[in-house]
């Protein structure tokens, strides 16, 4: 810390500009204002548009550890954290009008496919994978991630130089190759070599935009009933017995409404990115039962495309249920016209980190795509459309009063 002092000192350095007054058309709070019964921002929202350009744009004017990160230091009471380890290093980014990002630093590169030897639970965060898993869930319609971006970060103006945590500034270090680094503080596994560089001071990562604080939108936490055992020889019942859902089907909530529905919707988009880490899920509290469920955390997805892990498809297997609009739009992607992979491919290419994904893990969505397809046809042979493709089309016009209300 004083070494880090004495380095401000020597080159003049001051602290930025404090923020502005918070502006009623920032695209921050634009987002927030629009998030809605339906998703997390309308369709073709050109706030979202102008929120990643933001991100992509704006001076950062401050860096901090996330809750996780300050709750295993001590420095926060959090209820609910999730424990990180030096290879899953994330930083909270502040920007102008009160703006706010995760951002999560490159650690794998493209090419590079996580090693089949490796369990899912010890598997990197790929900064990539947030900025693809943003493009494909607005591609599939469900508007239920954050707006992500991809962004060359100076590691030293704009987290070193603007941080005002000590314990972050002393995890900062030249290494031998002359390139800045830093890696996590935290109670196990944080070392240097887990450490994050520069090159010899910009470094990729995804910025994720901010939900609203809990105060103003509660959100509830919520097992995923098909979570995976996080230990390296246990089972969970679903793993080991095919009518699991008929037992999940007599338990509130999953016994009415829409919620089983949306936990197959989150199944498709989890194995359309290879995501097997989904342990909870997230709802926000003012929609009730039936809201929509956010897919946040999507870092360990896209680590290997030469694999299909069928088994996260087991929502949709063993209940044999799907949504119609869902269904319609999976068919629309599956054609020749609209190929998943081309739209994909369009999309990424708006992000500055492009290419984001590399043509096998492109290609791959495909196949996947094709083995959703079938088996939602070997369902309705089963039991018939009828009683497997739930009918949503017809749904009314959500009130206003169903608008998330911020207040300033």
């Amino acid at each position: 810390s004083r070494r880090h002092k004495l380095y401000r000192e020597e080159l003049n350095l001051t602290s930025p500009a404090a923020p502005l007054p918070l502006r009623p058309e920032a695209s921050w709070l634009q987002f927030h204002l629009g998030i809605s019964r339906d998703g997390l921002y309308p369709r073709s929202s050109p706030t979202v548009n102008r929120l990643l350009r933001d991100m992509q744009d704006f001076t950062t004017i401050s860096a901090d550890y996330s809750q996780d990160e300050k709750a295993l230091l001590g420095a926060c009471d959090c209820s609910q954290i999730v424990k990180p380890s030096g290879v899953h290093l994330k930083l909270v980014l502040r920007f102008q009008d009160f703006g706010k990002a995760m951002f999560k630093p490159m650690r794998q590169k493209r090419e590079e496919e996580t090693p089949e030897d490796f369990f899912y639970f010890v598997d990197f965060q790929r900064h990539n994978a947030e900025i693809a898993a943003f493009h494909l869930d607005r591609i599939l319609d469900f508007r239920r991630v954050p707006p992500t971006v991809g962004r060359l970060i100076n590691v030293t103006k704009e987290i070193l130089e603007v941080t005002k945590n000590e314990i972050l500034q002393s995890v900062f270090f030249v290494s031998p190759a002359s390139n800045v680094c830093f890696f996590a503080k935290c109670p196990y596994m944080c070392k240097t070599e887990y450490a994050v560089c520069g090159n010899p001071h910009l470094l990729e990562g995804s910025l994720s935009a901010f939900l609203p604080s809990l105060n103003l939108a509660p959100r509830l936490s919520i097992p995923n009933p098909w979570i995976r055992s996080y230990s390296f020889d246990g089972k969970e019942e679903w793993e080991v017995n095919p009518l699991y859902c008929n037992t999940v089907r007599e338990i509130y909530p999953y016994s009415n409404g829409n919620r089983l529905l949306n936990i197959v919707d989150m199944a498709i988009f989890d194995f359309l990115i290879g995501n097997m880490d989904r342990h909870h899920y997230e709802m926000f509290t003012k929609f009730g039962d039936d809201g929509f469920l956010l897919h946040l955390d999507n870092a360990r997805g896209f680590g290997r495309h030469s694999h299909d892990e069928t088994s996260i498809l087991a929502p949709l297997s063993q209940c044999c249920i799907i949504k119609r609009t869902t269904l319609l739009r999976l068919q629309l992607l599956a054609e020749p016209e609209y190929r998943l992979s081309d739209v994909m491919r369009e999309s990424l290419l708006q992000d500055r980190l492009a290419p984001v994904l590399t043509e096998p893990h492109l290609l791959a969505l495909d196949r996947r795509l094709q083995l959703i397809l079938k088996a939602v046809r070997r369902c309705i042979d089963t039991y018939g459309e009828a009683k497997v493709v739930a009918n949503d089309t017809m749904q009314p016009e959500a009130p206003a009063s169903d608008r998330v209300k911020l207040t300033t």
